[in-house]
């Protein structure tokens, strides 16, 4: 069973997220976990998210510069093989591209000029054949204005029984040497693998502290949707449901904190916007001190 505790005000206006936040203390509880969360964790979630979206999008503008001249290989069926090799190397040392390395990407694909995605990096491929430019608008823009940039968009599922995912997309235009756009690169990472990353990260800079019984924990949400992965399915339960975020919205656009005690255990949460990705998406952190 679990307690909920008052909340409290992230004081800093949505503008300024990325700031230092200050809390109004509570009295007893999960003061200082709160603290930590306005103090460290909010903003670092803001920096890991920011960092992510401008890799992503740097990484497929270089992507497109390396495999403009795998668009103009004539015959479909090598065209396919010789891109799905390309992409797929593209995300490995020694000549891979460092952005898209290092990023949670979960897919790099190419797009030829009519939109139709001709393979993505890895087999088996439901993406082949997918008329990407019919799909997502972003895509139209990169082929016809040389356009580039992310948004937010639901995934289709491609695969029977998968259900669409909310996954930021990032694409770049193919261009020659001349500068002919001949296809496009477009790369996708679900909210829920955002969310693993934001957590994993989160982690690492606290691992001193996790070896000595720190919790800490990231949820992604869009609207009323929650996206997360790997984390526990007893703090899953006591996440703020979009009814009370929405409520801590309306006393503080800026985000804010509260705190339940759930199994004899203090835990602190955090509720951040992160309007970078989506102007109804944001961030849900959960920090326990050690007993």
């Amino acid at each position: 069973m679990y307690r909920p505790r008052r909340m409290h005000r992230l004081t800093s206006p949505l503008a300024l997220l990325v700031c230092v936040l200050a809390l109004v203390a509570c009295e007893e509880g999960a003061q200082h976990a709160q603290q930590e969360i306005i103090q460290t964790h909010a903003r670092r979630v803001q920096e890991i998210v920011r960092d992510d979206l401008q890799r992503g999008v740097r990484g497929v503008e270089q992507a497109g510069t390396k495999l403009a001249r795998g668009f103009l290989v004539e015959d479909p069926e090598r065209r396919q093989r010789e891109m799905r090799t390309a992409l797929h190397l593209l995300r490995q040392p020694p000549r891979g591209i460092q952005e898209l390395m290092i990023s949670p990407i979960s897919f790099v694909a190419a797009v030829d000029a009519n939109g139709i995605v001709v393979a993505r990096d890895a087999e088996p491929d439901p993406m082949a054949g997918f008329d990407a430019g019919e799909a997502f608008p972003m895509v139209r823009r990169a082929l016809q204005e040389g356009w580039s940039g992310y948004e937010l968009e639901e995934f289709p599922a491609l695969i029977p029984d998968q259900p669409p995912s909310q996954t930021v997309l990032y694409v770049a235009p193919a261009r020659t040497r001349d500068g002919r756009i001949v296809g496009a690169v477009l790369a996708g990472t679900p909210l829920w693998r955002t969310a693993q990353r934001v957590g994993r990260q989160l982690q690492a800079d606290q691992a001193s502290e996790i070896s000595e019984g720190l919790i800490l924990w990231v949820y992604l949400y869009r609207g009323d949707q929650l996206h997360h992965h790997g984390t526990p399915a007893d703090l899953d339960t006591i996440v703020p449901d979009a009814a009370a975020r929405n409520a801590g919205f309306a006393r503080s656009p800026g985000g804010f904190t509260g705190e339940v005690a759930q199994f004899g255990r203090w835990y602190a949460y955090g509720v951040v916007p992160l309007p970078r990705i989506a102007d109804d998406v944001g961030a849900v952190i959960f920090r326990s001190d050690p007993p």
